[in-house]
């Protein structure tokens, strides 16, 4: 199915669900963070992959899926093993500009990309260290579309940049996919703004009082192992900048695996 009627049905069916949740999702007390000052990091390069349309770099190893459909499109990253930690990074947001000043021929000058981190990339152990995506060297494989907002030529494949954190911006309200069986809940959370990356993560049923803490089980996906089937859901958020949401009832009774539930609510 083409990338666009795949998205137009995924974003009927999250109107869908953010019609039922939105009387009903809260926040918790939290602020966010202070300023950060912004500092450009130094000693970075970026490949490319996917495709002139990114259609190769659906999937990956956060878990997304889709990346049309998940809304965030080609301007993604696959990151190198110190960047990625584990997962633990992904959903996060890097600026990133061509570094002109190791090599100007090879940039587009006065340019920035901003990309979200979807995927993870190995090192490749056919080089005796492990290839630019080696475990200690910061490396951005980015979606080709937005690898050549920066590059002044694909031919090359590979550039110095320099990069920074920033925050994510996105549309509309943090999303929750649930799958997985009973006694076994895999959630996928999705479209998170403000830092991106998720520290912690716990459940809340409507039958409890208790706040049940999940587990980051691959990428952005988190799981539980109670039996939670059917029942009305609540989430508890906490971002790695220390930002928290308390999402209230926003999974309704009688819900079905595969489905994803679109809150009112984001991150700053």
């Amino acid at each position: 199915m083409a990338p666009s009627r795949v998205l137009a049905a995924v974003l009927l069916a999250l109107v869908s669900a953010a019609a039922m949740a939105a009387d009903s999702v809260t926040t918790t007390s939290s602020s966010p963070p202070a300023p950060v000052p912004v500092v450009w990091q130094k000693g970075a390069h970026a490949t490319f992959y996917g495709g002139a349309d990114a259609s190769g770099t659906m999937g990956g190893a956060c878990g997304y899926g889709n990346l049309y459909a998940a809304g965030y499109g080609s301007r993604t990253a696959a990151l190198s093993t110190v960047l990625f930690n584990d997962g633990a990074s992904c959903g996060q947001c890097y600026k990133i500009a061509c570094d002109r000043k190791e090599n100007p021929a090879l940039c587009i000058p006065g340019v920035t990309v901003t990309v979200t981190a979807t995927n993870f990339c190995p090192p490749n152990w056919g080089y005796p260290d492990g290839g630019w995506c080696n475990t200690v060297r910061p490396h951005f494989d980015m979606a080709q579309p937005a690898w050549e907002k920066i590059g002044a030529d694909t031919r090359n494949g590979i550039i110095p940049v320099i990069y920074q954190r920033v925050p994510c911006v996105r549309r509309g309200g943090v999303r929750f996919t649930i799958n997985g069986h009973d006694y076994f809940n895999l959630v996928l959370v999705t479209n998170v703004a403000g830092a991106g990356s998720i520290k912690s993560m716990d459940v809340k049923s409507s039958d409890s009082a208790d706040w049940m803490p999940m587990a980051r089980n691959w990428g952005a996906n988190w799981h539980s192992l109670a039996y939670l089937s059917g029942k009305m859901l609540s989430f508890r958020v906490t971002l790695t900048d220390g930002q928290t949401l308390m999402f209230s009832n926003v999974v309704p009774p009688g819900w079905t695996f595969g489905l994803t539930f679109a809150s009112n609510l984001q991150f700053k």
